[in-house]
């Protein structure tokens, strides 16, 4: 079926009927969308929108991200034809899943983008659909939070990272993706005590409350060890999930702004986001991917991976619930 399918499906992101279902068509070719999902703007009886905020004017170092949602859709065309491996279903069968396209914004009106932003969260929230996003630097999660905080209170945060982002920082008009995790603190968007970073290894005097587990107690622990602790710190709570593909040794993701050695190697990611079923996520996003500084693409191919893992560690809680 998958081959006589590749025969006759091509630019799926405008021409398939349905938002559920695996698409064969070919990899290399046709318009890009996340997983040959269709593009649109309707949100009516979408479960999942992944959406795309190219914004990368918060770095302290290398730009560049404003590229990666376009590159994390083109690397996941490799993964349209499969369900994700080792979770035993199909979110993409299961679920109603749009690619929501980018946030349309003023590049050179920066101060308006986090209200942008919010106000783009805000409207999938709404429509009852589950966001994640595609960035863009890390300070896009600012106002994601706060938009999921609107609607749901201070939320329990898994971040996955090499840098805690935490670093002080009063001034509401600054935009950087080293403070989103700080602000999002002091503003009551995430509980620090049911929170964790996973995969630091930068210092930073004051991690705010939030529990640590640094990349090198992530090697000698191992997974089931990082899993346990990670579960008795977020418990139950409503839990959004930001992963900065820092997190990622350079050797795994070189293409990122603030790339520092000694990270997870994809296995200990993968191993970690599929363990971690069963939480009540929320929301998502991965960010961080710069192309030009992506010279294979395996970055990219990283941040389509952890965006797959996203929807299915999301989707795992609702799998067996009637629509």
């Amino acid at each position: 079926m998958a081959l006589e399918d590749a025969k006759t499906q091509v630019d799926q992101a405008f021409t398939r009927a349905e938002m559920r279902g695996l698409s064969f068509e070919n990899a290399f070719g046709g318009a890009v969308s996340f997983l040959r999902r269709r593009y649109g703007k309707d949100l009516s009886g979408v479960d999942v929108a992944v959406t795309g905020v190219p914004f990368d004017q918060a770095v302290t170092h290398r730009p560049g991200a404003r590229f990666g949602p376009r590159a994390i859709r083109e690397a996941s065309t490799l993964q349209a034809f499969d369900a994700p491996y080792g979770w035993g279903y199909d979110p993409f069968s299961r679920f109603s899943i749009l690619d929501y396209g980018d946030m349309a914004f003023d590049y050179a009106a920066v101060a308006e983008v986090p209200g942008r932003i919010e106000a783009h969260l805000g409207a999938i929230l709404d429509a009852g659909a589950a966001p994640i996003t595609l960035g863009g630097d890390h300070f896009i999660t600012l106002p994601i939070l706060r938009a999921v905080a609107a609607r749901h209170g201070p939320v329990a945060l898994i971040q996955f990272d090499a840098h805690s982002d935490t670093w002080a920082d009063d001034d509401p008009a600054r935009i950087d993706h080293g403070t989103f995790l700080y602000k999002a603190i002091r503003e009551g968007l995430v509980d620090p005590a049911a929170s964790v970073s996973i995969g630091i290894r930068t210092d930073n005097p004051d991690m705010l409350g939030v529990t640590i587990l640094d990349a090198p107690s992530v090697h000698q622990d191992g997974i089931e060890a990082t899993l346990a602790r990670v579960r008795n710190v977020v418990g139950g709570r409503p839990c959004y999930v930001t992963f900065d593909i820092d997190a990622l040794d350079p050797a795994f993701a070189p293409g990122t702004g603030t790339p520092v050695w000694g990270g997870l190697a994809s296995w200990q990611a993968a191993a970690l986001l599929r363990g971690l079923r069963g939480i009540d996520m929320i929301g998502g996003d991965v960010v961080e991917v710069s192309p030009p500084y992506d010279t294979t693409g395996a970055t990219a191919i990283a941040g389509a991976h952890v965006a797959v893992e996203l929807i299915a560690l999301w989707g795992w809680t609702r799998r067996t619930e009637g629509r």
